[in-house]
């Protein structure tokens, strides 16, 4: 029978409660068991496809195509086994279900209410996996923060469905926070006192305690937080900052967090986690050899969250390098042809980020064609392939005014097209082209040298592609279409003959890289700016 883990924020927001769900499936796995993680968000959105990157950080996309919760990266980066649509609920969601079957009239003509109506879906969609039969432990994150209002018929789900388990068949970890106020030199524990109180209101006692804290937690302070709280002494729980939160799984194993839980399950510890791979990977990461400078150029670089699985990827990428990558922000629209030299020159990389609109467009296109011409290692995702396109076709096919018809719908020379199915859409939301699609790549290019493979499959989100009236054009110039949609024939990756490395693809090769599987062409790319920065230091000395 499949056990429910619940875990719960309390005091304040992001305080890491993906992190610590990802952390305790990591141990739960390493042990052998088969975990999968969810997230229920408390807002109304349907899900975070239509959400500014600066409300909400970035959209992750699974493979079955879902628009979802960035924790749903350190999910996957952590457990390296793939999520789904099912493993993202939102209030939005479960309203319009609950909607749409009384407008279907399945509710027998009873008043439709929070209780039950709203909180049997909820209760349905927390069980959803853990009856497929194929994961022995369910930990679902629940969104927001306790006593929020609209986290309510949550919290209630949660009572009524631990009440529908029985006594070892659920657990419930809180998350809170121990703050450190510096004039009195002292931790404190009233926030955490408070916070379970008000769980306690709503008919739930947390089983364990996971303190997040800049200071290491005294037996004293564990003690009382045991006290006050009702929990025993061992289920409170350390989480102090740390260096990485690659280091958070080893916090938790020191802590027995995964013990703890298995205890209160009632399930077997014999098995002593296998954490070899995660340690070698921290290793590499906190050692590396080299270190590399990366510009990353996009419109939403005021928060770095907003390209949360690029920042992981690279991490990923450098450790496979041993190299330390540091990403510098450059705001694509403080780019431009005069001061373009300023700020990439010294880079030993750059990729061109994701996005929609056309704000910052000319200073993406400005930094392509300074990295073009330089012979700078070039990266480019979704947009950022786009844009190299119109670059391409503006500064060296002589197409004037070449663009995107997502930018210019009168261009002389739509280089870049809405995709035929897409023209007749007037909904916005989750009606891109997402999720895995495959790609066939050409032999003796450089994504075949990267992939090793001709056939591979990539994760989309987006509504342009590349024009194929143009195809000719640019292959005759030098830009080779190394990898083709094997049904509709779009454009997956260009690249460049005579580049030392220009790859630019049309999916989203951040959202599959994983501590256990770093993406190759983000590992390719980094070996790249590693290979990019040795010549220039060998060029340096030879002119000495």
């Amino acid at each position: 029978m499949t056990k429910y883990i619940f875990v719960t924020g309390g005091v304040t927001s992001s305080l890491g409660k993906g992190i610590i769900a990802s952390s305790l499936a990591k141990l739960l796995q390493a042990r052998g068991y088969k975990v999968t993680i969810q997230k229920f968000d408390p807002y109304i959105n349907i899900d975070p496809g239509t959400l500014n990157p600066y409300e909400h950080g970035e959209c992750y996309v699974t493979e079955d195509g879902a628009e979802t919760d960035l924790d749903l990266g350190y999910y996957e980066r952590f457990l390296n086994v793939p999520t789904s649509q099912a493993n993202n609920v939102t209030t939005g969601r479960i309203y319009q279900s609950v909607i749409q079957k009384e407008r279907a009239g399945e509710y027998l003509g009873k008043t439709v209410q929070v209780i039950p109506h709203i909180t049997d879906e909820i209760k349905n969609r927390m069980r959803l996996l853990g009856e497929t039969g194929k994961y022995d432990i369910v930990i679902t994150e629940l969104g927001g923060t306790v006593g929020d209002i609209e986290s309510l018929p949550f919290i209630e789900a949660v009572r009524q469905l631990r009440w529908e388990l029985g006594t070892h068949d659920s657990v419930v970890i809180h998350l809170t926070l121990v703050p450190y106020l510096a004039a009195a030199g002292e931790l404190k524990t009233k926030p955490t006192q408070h916070s379970v109180k008000t769980l306690l209101e709503y008919g739930i006692q947390p089983d364990i305690l996971v303190c997040r804290t800049e200071h290491k937690l005294t037996q004293e302070i564990r003690k009382k937080l045991a006290l006050f709280c009702n929990v025993n002494i061992n289920a409170v729980v350390e989480s102090i900052d740390a260096p990485t939160i690659y280091d958070v799984p080893l916090n938790m194993l020191k802590e027995q967090l995964d013990k703890t839980v298995l205890a209160k399950l009632k399930l077997s510890n014999k098995n002593e986690p296998d954490l070899d791979s995660w340690k070698a990977f921290l290793g590499k990461l906190k050692n590396p050899t080299n270190e590399v400078n990366i510009g990353l150029v996009g419109k939403y670089v005021e928060l770095p969250d907003a390209y949360k699985s690029i920042v992981e990827s690279f991490i990923h990428a450098g450790a496979a390098n041993e190299c330390k990558v540091k990403l510098q922000y450059i705001a694509a629209e403080s780019v431009n042809d005069q001061n373009v030299q300023d700020k990439l020159s010294e880079m030993d990389g750059v990729l061109v980020a994701p996005g929609f609109g056309e704000r910052g467009l000319d200073g993406k296109l400005a930094a392509i064609k300074y990295i073009r011409e330089n012979n700078i290692p070039f990266f480019g995702i979704c947009l950022g392939m786009q844009c190299s396109v119109i670059e391409f076709g503006r500064n060296v096919l002589g197409l004037k005014d070449a663009n995107s018809t997502e930018m210019n719908p009168d261009t002389p020379h739509p280089v870049i097209n809405l995709m035929e199915d897409q023209k007749n859409i007037t909904n916005m939301g989750g009606t891109m082209r997402l999720g895995a699609y495959d790609c066939d790549i050409k032999k003796g290019t450089k994504a075949f040298n990267i992939y090793g493979k001709t056939r591979i499959s990539e994760r989309h989100r987006h509504r342009y592609e590349f024009n194929n009236a143009y195809l000719e054009q640019y292959e005759a110039a030098g830009m080779i279409t190394s990898g083709i949609n094997p049904t509709s024939g779009l454009v997956e990756i260009v690249e460049l003959k005579n580049h030392p490395f220009f790859v630019a693809g049309q999916f989203h090769p951040e959202l599959k890289s994983t501590v256990a599987n770093p993406h190759p062409l983000f590992v390719s790319f980094v070996a790249a700016a590693l290979s990019n920065k040795k010549n220039k230091i060998q060029k340096q000395e030879t002119i000495k």
